[in-house]
């Protein structure tokens, strides 16, 4: 997907890959259902705003008082029932992109899970290996380090015996 360098180990490079494969399809998820949602409210806001534009046609034509009453309230029930289905269409989009979201996750989490083990395992792996590096080195250098009191000792000693 990435170019990377040869250096970087396989394992992070193969978690990487699947981490970034469960964040494209999870953030491919959310922008379609963000986008549904978006064209649901802009359908209500055109609805709502034809509905306004009748009501406000009748209300200015109205000769009578009671006439304008009668417009503005029969154009109340065709509002809320249209908010109704706005609502309930708007469920319908959460529930979608719940199971969605799901099944996304449900579909990456193994491949995920499974390369954080081996990275996890490649990690333990070279710190094994790293820390028994560093004690032969430390058993390495304790045996040829010379205790400096015990050489001048020797030296000292080789002194007065001659």
């Amino acid at each position: 997907m990435y170019p990377f360098p040869q250096s970087v180990n396989p394992a992070v490079r193969s978690h990487f890959d699947a981490q970034i494969a469960f964040f494209n399809d999870l953030s491919k998820s959310l922008t379609r259902s963000f986008q549904e949602v978006c064209q649901l409210n802009i359908q209500l806001s055109q609805t709502l705003l034809e509905e306004t534009a009748i009501a406000s046609q009748r209300l200015m034509t109205a000769e009578r008082p009671n006439d304008a009453l009668a417009a503005a309230a029969s154009r109340a029930q065709p509002a809320s029932d249209k908010l109704r289905a706005y609502h309930q269409h708007l469920s319908r989009l959460a529930a979608t992109a719940q199971v969605e979201l799901a099944r996304v996750t449900e579909q990456h989490v193994q491949e995920t899970s499974r390369t954080a083990r081996a990275l996890a395992d490649e990690v333990g792996r070279a710190a094994s290996e790293e820390t028994t590096r560093n004690m032969q080195r430390q058993e390495e250098a304790l045996k040829n380090f010379r205790d400096p009191f015990k050489q001048e000792e020797g030296t000292r000693g080789g002194k007065t015996s001659m």
